[in-house]
């Protein structure tokens, strides 16, 4: 049975995050996107823990479910980030971590080992002291099961491979323990593709994962597996890459994340690598040097050509939210009325939102849904698209239909 798999998220107990993300909305999504399994996220967090034990009950093996809820079919695993803040090899390193584990006893190792080092009741998402290697020897002293992956790997400031504040191998950051890293999130800016062109990239398997700060933004990047629905299957099925079992991630469009280019958002400054190197990386408008991206650090980075393509690779589809699509099509705000009724109204009739954006044949959007929605679902699926790169914390702008195309949506609804 496949199904799909958001494994990093923050609750309501994380620093800008939705006071709706608790377990109740976040299953009620979850089953509204079409998600089996969702991460807790920050099970670090005292009253989070709390909710956590209160609220679910053991389902599958390392898996968990809503106690007497309609969403009981939403599955639950303990997730958490953690935030790295320390210096080595001369550098101050900041470094985003995320831990899959397989019990609550091994998460209370975890944060018993981890409250001595830190304050876990300030942030969702705590900020330690701590050397990610010493994070990850805490980590497999609790359980040796627990997965251990450096978070949207590729961003500026807080990715393993950031170009603020990271490194430039695994083996770099965690040493004689690399061995016991089999997985990296590519994160909003970055996507397989890209990051396999790094040796890292290819040497162990990529995931993706929302890391919403709301219910509303779960799934959009996720997993989709053909698996054993419990922690072992999952685990096991991303440790080995293997692309009978770990079928492929949905991911963002890359232009889409907030760093994707190199820039200044204060100057308004958006450059490609080849731009920036014209500048020697500094801002043309400031002279101060520019934030570089994730597009620039890949070149940096990689021993492969753009357009590499690893063999028997997990597969990958980049994909747009619905509502995004909708409200494109309709030439209006995502929060408007009318997408969220042209929205409910798809999933009304195709069960979840992936079912609409992966599996139902043209043919039928054609039939249920007005002809410009079909038509963008249609477009986004096969990449035509009009992309703006992000830059410097500005998120890239994905455009589906052309500006004369929308004035022509335009004159269609007003005949009508």
């Amino acid at each position: 049975m496949s199904f799909i798999a958001d494994l990093h998220i923050h609750s309501k107990y994380s620093r800008a995050t939705s006071p709706n993300a608790d377990l109740e909305h976040i299953a009620e999504s979850a089953e509204i996107k079409g998600i089996k399994v969702v991460g807790t996220g920050d099970f670090t967090h005292p009253k989070w823990l709390q909710e956590i034990e209160e609220k679910l009950e053991p389902a599958e093996q390392g898996l968990f479910k809503m106690k007497k809820s309609q969403q009981n079919k939403i599955r639950f695993l303990l997730s958490a980030e953690i935030s790295c803040i320390y210096s080595a090899k001369g550098k101050v390193r900041k470094i985003h971590i995320v831990i899959l584990a397989p019990s609550m006893e091994a998460v209370k190792k975890i944060n018993q080992s981890l409250s001595k080092i830190g304050n876990l009741k300030a942030d969702g998402r705590p900020i330690l002291g701590l050397n990610a290697k010493e994070l990850l020897k805490i980590t497999l002293e609790a359980d040796r099961d627990c997965l251990f992956v450096p978070a949207h790997c590729m961003t500026p400031w807080f990715g393993i491979f950031g170009s603020k504040s990271g490194f430039d191998s695994v083996e770099e950051c965690f040493d004689d323990y690399s061995k016991h890293i089999f997985a990296l999130e590519t994160g909003l800016s970055a996507d397989p593709a890209m990051i396999r062109r790094i040796p890292d990239g290819r040497r162990v398997a990529l995931i993706s994962n929302s890391d919403a700060h709301s219910p509303q933004k779960l799934g959009r990047e996720a997993n989709v597996f053909d698996a054993d629905l419990n922690y072992s299957g999952i685990v096991e099925a991303i440790k080995s890459k293997n692309p009978e079992k770990f079928l492929y991630t949905i991911e963002f469009f890359p232009e889409e994340g907030k760093y994707h280019y190199d820039g200044h958002r204060a100057c308004e400054i958006s450059l490609s690598p080849a731009e920036s190197k014209k500048y020697n990386n500094v801002c043309p408008v400031c002279g101060k040097p520019l934030t570089l991206g994730v597009a620039n650090r890949i070149s940096e980075l990689s021993d492969k050509e753009e357009g590499f393509v690893l063999d028997r690779a997990v597969p990958f589809k980049r994909l747009i939210p619905l509502k995004e699509i909708i409200a494109e099509a309709l030439n209006c705000g995502p929060s408007a009325k009318k997408v969220g009724t042209g929205y409910d109204n798809l999933i009304t009739e195709f069960q979840n939102e992936f079912n609409v954006l992966l599996n139902i044949q043209e043919s039928e959007l054609k039939k249920s849904a007005p002809a410009q929605i079909a038509e963008g679902i249609i477009r986004a699926r096969e990449g035509k698209l009009f992309i703006e790169p992000g830059y410097d914390g500005v998120f890239g702008k994905i455009r589906i239909f052309s500006e004369q195309e929308k004035k022509g949506l335009i004159k269609q609804r007003v005949l009508i």
